[in-house]
């Protein structure tokens, strides 16, 4: 009786598993997997990124404890250029050493190349030590298209370093800067945290978290285009 019964059993289950692993295989194909990374990496290829590390050179920006934006903006566009890439997108800077560049030359480069976007960073102060959080700014007048996808990727990218920072949200405004007026382009300004807020300013003296915030910069950009 005993031995019938495992015999029912392995007839009755012996097709479904089979179907089960045929479809686990098929499921899984790295062949397929790989084909579909590659084709998703080659669309990317398409969208060129200006990043923009604001100040430089005599130009420090914000300075508080010896730390100075002008080189944390250069830091963090680089770190942000390393995870663009890896995405699969091409990435550009207008400075990628301490020089000073004038306003005007960093919309031209992001103008000249024709890039799909212009990401400008900085680092906020305030007389208030209390001030913190991240803000996003796009220019809300001209090109309604412009306009509009300005905004969508403002909120994308400010949610994504939310996201992974942890930071307080100062949210998505409007703001009349040259580099997100002139740009052709959809372009934001990011203001990546306060420089005068003590224990703000010690998480950006941490390469762990500038990688954290260059990533969600990235991620947002990335969700931008899907």
């Amino acid at each position: 009786m005993f031995l019938r019964l495992i015999l029912f059993l392995a007839f009755t289950l012996s097709p479904l598993m089979t179907a089960y692993c045929s479809l686990g295989h098929k499921g899984t194909d790295k062949s397929e997997l790989d084909s579909s990374s590659s084709k998703i990496k080659k669309n990317k290829r398409r969208y060129l990124i200006a990043l923009d590390p604001g100040h430089g050179g005599f130009d420090m920006g914000a300075t508080s404890n010896q730390v100075e934006e002008k080189k944390l903006t250069l830091h963090t566009a680089v770190l942000v250029r390393n995870h663009l890439s890896r995405m699969g997108y091409r990435v550009i800077l207008t400075r990628s050493r301490d020089i000073f560049l004038p306003l005007e030359e960093r919309t031209s480069i992001a103008n000249r190349t024709k890039s799909h976007l212009l990401v400008s960073l900085h680092y906020n102060a305030f007389k208030s030590p209390h001030a913190t959080g991240i803000e996003v700014y796009y220019y809300g007048k001209g090109s309604k298209w412009k306009c509009i996808n300005s905004k969508r990727l403002a909120e994308a990218v400010l949610s994504r370093m939310l996201s992974h920072t942890g930071a307080a949200s100062r949210g998505v405004k409007c703001g009349n800067f040259h580099i997100v007026r002139e740009s052709n382009m959809p372009a934001i300004l990011i203001e990546g945290g306060f420089i005068t807020h003590p224990s703000e300013r010690e998480k950006l003296k941490s390469e762990r978290y500038l990688n954290h915030l260059a990533r969600g910069i990235a991620e947002g950009v990335d969700a931008y285009f899907r």
